[in-house]
């Protein structure tokens, strides 16, 4: 198995080089932080620019074909007013209103029940046939009586208008149509003569058109535009399923992120803004704000409580950008390494010097004083350290020949003192000798001047005059013979004295 070779950390040219690298990765880093920060806001900011042209182009598109809507009811408005008393030529009107714009897919004049006294309900219906949003002058065109299977009298289209009495835009008619085109329709209520309202006449826009119209401009490559209605319905959605029935609401309930609810919650209270939503596991960023109609004379202004968004996913916005982001932390930390590389290669050639200084005065501390320093031309400070060290080790050479001398001298006077010592200790060993026999020699000479002396002391009245000279002579000769022992000792000393002197 292949063994990593191992990193002296002590290293001085690995520390000064992992420091240097490291104040450069914190700059880099610092630098890296604050480019991503203010580039993420700066894309953030562009985005947002982009969503609101995207989110003003899609309301004016839309408000464009709502207009056209109202202003082709709006131009047939006034001869249903004027022959409302002839439910036959309401068909008529109905497939004008058709006919006179691609945009609208069918027609319905209602009125109230028992208006007509033959009839107890009248209502007529004329739409395209397919409801194709490629419409032709030939489009086929198809009239009935009804709208569903259920009675007009209990639809929307028809309620809202006669209780309220004003025009308005009705939200999708997703549940009520027959073919499960989902429409919104533009209702505009009829009035008699004695100004009671009395029926309605209510123009049918597809769903499927504006969705088309509005998918078609795209915000990003994979963003697109969605419409809520003031109840939460999808009235735009590039996903066909969510314009059938589904709310955005009854996504919660299906396991949507809690963060589309969030952000359907802000698009139908009329607030402007963004949000980051999480979609199919996905991020996404959705930009919204309500729904205006253009102010135009004699329309009526009433608010639809619809909102527009756009929708862009995060890679989108920022894909590029942290592609980037990673490309550089790729090459900063490539950088970083060859950086790291160069570093400790310069360092090392710089400060051989003090590695070779460094092997030497290990030599010298281990006893090898003659250890040769080389010269250097380099006058920064490690080559001033080199010049001193040389001196210092020139010096401490010299001294230390100087205390080798001195202690090769001071170890031969060693060797005469310690032969000197030997005699000394050798002649204080004899004198000791000596001084111990003359002693025992003069020991038996006083014993006996001591009883003598003793003995005539004593005795003196007794002793006669013989025995006294007796032990007179007794005494002088023994104290002669302490004298020659004495005399004796006297010239050997001074015999010891001048040998010494001598030896001096």
């Amino acid at each position: 198995m292949l063994k990593l070779p191992k990193i002296n950390t002590k290293n001085l040219s690995f520390r000064l080089s992992l420091m240097a690298v490291s104040q450069i990765t914190l700059l880099l880093l610092a630098a890296l932080a604050v480019m991503f920060y203010f580039s993420r806001n700066a894309l953030r900011n562009e985005a947002m620019r982009d969503a609101e042209q995207t989110l003003e182009g899609t309301v004016q598109q839309i408000d464009n074909i709502l207009l056209s809507v109202e202003q082709t009811t709006g131009l047939n408005y006034g001869d249903i007013i004027a022959h409302l008393d002839q439910p036959d030529n309401m068909e008529i009107y109905c497939r004008r209103i058709v006919e006179s714009n691609p945009y609208i897919v069918g027609c319905a004049i209602a009125f109230k029940p028992n208006y007509f006294p033959d009839r107890e309900t009248y209502m007529i219906y004329v739409h395209r046939k397919g409801y194709e949003i490629e419409i032709d002058d030939e489009s086929e065109l198809v009239s009935q009586n009804y709208f569903t299977r259920r009675p007009y009298t209990e639809q929307s289209w028809y309620t809202e208008p006669m209780t309220s009495g004003r025009a308005r835009w009705i939200d999708p008619l997703k549940d009520d149509f027959c073919e499960g085109e989902p429409l919104t329709s533009f209702c505009l209520p009829l009035y008699d003569k004695n100004n009671n309202c009395v029926g309605v006449v209510a123009s049918d826009l597809p769903i499927r058109l504006l969705t088309k119209i509005i998918l078609d401009t795209k915000a990003s490559p994979n963003g697109y535009s969605t419409l809520l209605a003031r109840n939460g319905s999808y009235i735009v959605h590039p996903n066909p399923e969510k314009l059938s029935h589904q709310t955005v609401f009854l996504q919660m309930e299906t396991g949507a992120d809690h963060t589309v609810l969030e952000a359907a919650e802000a698009m139908l209270a009329g607030e402007t803004g963004y949000k980051r939503v999480r979609i199919d596991k996905r991020d996404w960023y959705v930009f919204y704000k309500p729904f205006k109609r253009a102010e135009i004379p004699g329309r009526t202004m009433e608010q639809l409580g619809w909102s527009v968004g756009v929708v862009y996913p995060e890679d989108d916005i920022f894909g590029d950008h942290n592609r980037l982001l990673i490309y550089l932390v790729i090459i900063a930390i490539a950088g970083l390494i060859i950086t790291f590389i160069l570093c400790r290669l310069v360092t090392h050639r710089q400060l051989l010097p003090l590695t070779l200084l460094t092997r030497s005065s290990q030599r010298i501390a281990e006893g090898n004083y003659d250890e040769i320093i080389p010269d250097t031309n380099r006058e920064d400070e490690i080559g001033v350290l080199q010049t001193n060290f040389r001196k210092m080790q020139k010096s401490l050479a010299e001294h230390v020949g100087e205390q080798e001398k001195l202690s090769a001298t001071l170890k031969e006077r060693s060797g005469v003192l310690k032969k000197a010592y030997k005699r000394t200790r050798e002649a204080d060993k004899m004198k000791s000798s000596f001084l111990h026999f003359m002693t025992n020699q003069m020991t038996e000479p006083s014993e006996a001047i001591e009883r003598s002396v003793v003995n005539l002391c004593n005795n003196y009245h007794d002793i006669s005059l013989e025995e006294a000279d007796n032990e007179i002579k007794n005494i002088k000769t023994q104290s002669e013979a302490i004298i020659n022992l004495l005399n004796h000792l006297l010239q050997t000393a001074e015999s010891d004295t001048g040998k010494e002197g001598a030896h001096e």
